[in-house]
């Protein structure tokens, strides 16, 4: 019990760290969330954090939040997962008030403008490293590939909902596993462990 409430003390700093310092939130937390779990305090493997990742991507709610939640409950279990949601929120929920106000004031100013724009272009960098590390995890071959393609195309194309294209991936997955066991191909579930860290040698790491 000792360990998991001196663990859920640690969640709840690291969050309350990441959160300020990740602006644009969801997607854009994910290399801070990263850097903060495997490198700075190696509570896991850069694998198993993507599928926590994933998880929390794929899950309703806010990408942060939902990420913190399962850092947390993997860590600590139930109190883990409250302590890593709450460092996460109080910051934001402070520092959204506090920019709210200011806002106000200052909205029309051109330098405020020229801020919020610079803002926007970090925001998306740092939302195509979070979408590049993920894919790195989940596309590894030509079923996971196909089911990529298929997506992208039907979000850009159609107006089928999120919600609908998460379903059908889960199902398109579960029937692609069994047709290779059917059949008695080999199957991967992962992109192998050397593969890994050949691409990681050859990527620029991240600093935020």
């Amino acid at each position: 019990m000792k360990r998991k409430l001196a663990m859920s003390l640690h969640l709840f700093w690291s969050f309350l760290k990441v959160a300020p310092t990740a602006f644009g939130g969801g997607y854009a937390m994910m290399p801070a969330i990263e850097r903060e779990c495997v490198e700075r305090r190696q509570w896991m493997e850069r694998e198993s954090l993507e599928d926590l990742l994933s998880i929390a991507a794929a899950a309703p709610g806010g990408v942060g939040i939902n990420a913190a939640a399962a850092v947390g409950y993997r860590m600590a279990g139930s109190v883990g997962a409250l302590a890593a949601v709450i460092g996460m929120t109080v910051p934001t929920f402070t520092l959204i008030l506090l920019l709210a106000f200011a806002y106000r004031l200052i909205a029309d100013l051109p330098k405020t403008v020229a801020a919020l724009q610079g803002l926007k272009g970090g925001i998306v960098g740092l939302i195509g490293l979070a979408a590049w590390r993920m894919g790195r995890a989940a596309v590894f071959d030509v079923s996971t590939m196909i089911i990529l393609g298929g997506t992208l195309a039907s979000l850009l194309l159609t107006e089928i909902h999120p919600g609908w294209l998460i379903a059908s991936g889960l199902c398109v997955g579960s029937i692609v596993i069994a047709a290779k066991d059917r059949l008695g191909m080999r199957r991967r579930l992962e992109r192998p462990r050397v593969e890994r860290q050949r691409e990681e040698e050859l990527c620029p790491e991240y600093f935020i």
